[in-house]
């Protein structure tokens, strides 16, 4: 799941391997669904649904082929989910049912609903605070403080890991990836190295908050984990970034680089749409937490809050631009007098215009087939092959492990739609090894994929892969501290 200072845009992800491939696979440990969610009938050993994890195994082919036939990774899984829901209401119409397969798909299409527009919310914040050019001040004070290269592993590494609880791990990510290229721009170690560091960082960040990451997200919405209890995650988030960053952290030289002038001018109410934004969090815990209201509504209170803030500025812009024009007059600054003249009104819908909604449409590809192939069977299969065949511990971390290879959020949707007989430490073990697991290799994550694309040439596959051994240590640690400090959460169950 931002040069006069400007972050380049996202580049579209590289693919992973089609995760159904693997669910294809370990269905066949299964002897026979136990779990309640299935549809009326049980179509797994059926042509049709044969046929509907063939056509997600060819969607999921052409998201992984992305880059090389130039063809968004949205439009497979948007056709897929049509197909695979027609399949089933093809078969329950025949079945004289056909009332349950409609009422499965609007449930189906309500989960997804809330976490979109939960996320819709946060992207237009983010854009909006990219555009009053938040990113881009903080990117400009790291520039010109000149910091050593060691200074700035940590620096940057710190930043991300502190930033991605709040802002998304892929923002953060593209936050820090930028200051590190403009700042050592030619050292192609040191680079990579470092978005090394801020990809494991900004992962293990996203890990312990349900704003850091669409799979945390998801799990607050489902309201299987408090708001809260993820801080338990904490500790556990940490010690899987510090580990692989100590290490990491000795092979850096520890020189100073060039110090570089880059001056950027915050714009008009940036800190106040950032205060809008955590006022927007809170609402949105609020609600959740003493009205046991969705978070989404108290989001999209926070929309309001942003479309009210946005009528303001507009209103009174003509009445600042005339102040500043007069103050820049007397003091004799023409560079800042000049800048006004490329003014423009905030306009938020404008910033959600903005908005990844390749993403969104992805997710929602993604949501309705797995919720198909879980409403014909699979996914009860599945779950009896990992969470009855083995233990959930293990099966956790290995879907942890899995996370590395295919996308993050089939695999937490799938568990969260399986809805396996667990305790809470387990619920939470899962959270973290989803969220963390990504960081073993470049592909593995949102935000590994992306700083391939920013610092092409810098950050590689096979530059990640050779500090796989020492991420994979600090994935091991952090579970370890999980099943340690938060033993009393293995023998509570939800």
């Amino acid at each position: 799941m931002l040069t006069t200072c400007r972050i380049p845009p996202r580049p579209r992800q590289f693919a992973r391997w089609p995760g159904m491939f693997v669910l294809a696979l370990l269905t066949m440990l299964a002897s026979s669904p136990v779990f309640a969610v299935t549809g009326e009938l049980d179509l797994t050993g059926s042509f049709v649904g044969f046929l509907a994890v063939a056509v997600f195994v060819l969607a999921y082919a052409l998201v992984m082929a992305e880059e090389k036939i130039h063809m968004r990774k949205s439009k497979p899984v948007l056709v897929a989910a049509g197909i695979i829901w027609a399949l089933i209401g093809w078969v329950y119409v025949k079945a004289g049912m056909p009332a349950e397969s409609e009422h499965a798909f609007r449930m189906t299409l309500l989960e997804f609903t809330e976490l979109m527009l939960f996320l819709l919310v946060a992207m237009t914040y983010i854009n909006a605070m990219d555009e009053r050019r938040v990113f881009d001040a903080l990117r400009s004070w790291m520039v010109r403080k000149g910091f050593s290269y060691r200074q700035l592993f940590w620096i940057t590494g710190v930043l991300a890991f502190v930033i991605s609880p709040i802002a998304d791990n892929l923002t953060t990510a593209l936050l820090m990836c930028a200051v590190v290229t403009k700042v050592a721009e030619g050292d192609k170690r040191f680079i990579n190295l470092c978005c090394v560091n801020i990809v494991v960082a900004a992962n293990a960040g996203g890990a312990f908050s349900p704003f850091g990451d669409i799979t945390t997200l998801m799990v607050w919405q489902a309201g299987i984990v408090q708001f809260y209890e993820f801080f338990d995650l904490l500790i556990p988030s940490l010690i899987n970034f510090m580990i692989p960053a100590v290490v990491m952290s000795f092979f850096i030289q520890n020189r100073k680089p060039a110090s570089l002038e880059e001056d950027v001018w915050l714009k008009r109410g940036s800190r106040r749409i950032i205060a809008l934004f955590l006022l927007t969090v809170a609402t949105a815990v609020a609600y959740h937490v003493f009205l046991h209201l969705p978070p989404v509504l108290g989001m999209m209170t926070g929309l309001g809050y942003l479309q009210f803030f946005g009528y303001y500025l507009r209103r009174t812009l003509p009445r600042s631009l005339e102040r500043k024009r007069t103050r820049y007059s007397q003091r004799g600054d023409w560079k800042k007098l000049e800048s006004l003249g490329s003014v423009v009104p905030f306009d938020v819908f404008n910033r959600v215009a903005r908005a990844e909604w390749d993403t969104l449409l992805f997710f929602y590809g993604v949501v309705m087939c797995v919720g198909g192939l879980g409403y014909m069977g699979y996914l009860g299969m599945l779950s009896e092959a990992l969470y009855t065949g083995w233990n959930a511990t293990g099966a956790n971390i290995a879907l942890g492990v899995i996370s590395a290879v295919i996308d993050n959020i089939p695999v937490m949707f799938a568990v969260l739609t399986m809805e396996p007989d667990m305790s809470h430490g387990h619920w939470l073990l899962i959270t973290l090894t989803a969220g963390v697991g990504g960081s073993l290799l470049s592909i593995g994550s949102a935000a590994g994929v992306a700083l391939m694309g920013q610092a092409r040439g810098n950050y590689t596959f096979m530059g990640h892969l050779r500090w796989t051994p020492v991420i994979a240590l600090g994935y091991v640690a952090s579970v370890m501290a999980h099943l340690w400090l938060n033993a009393e959460s293995f023998h509570v169950f939800g």
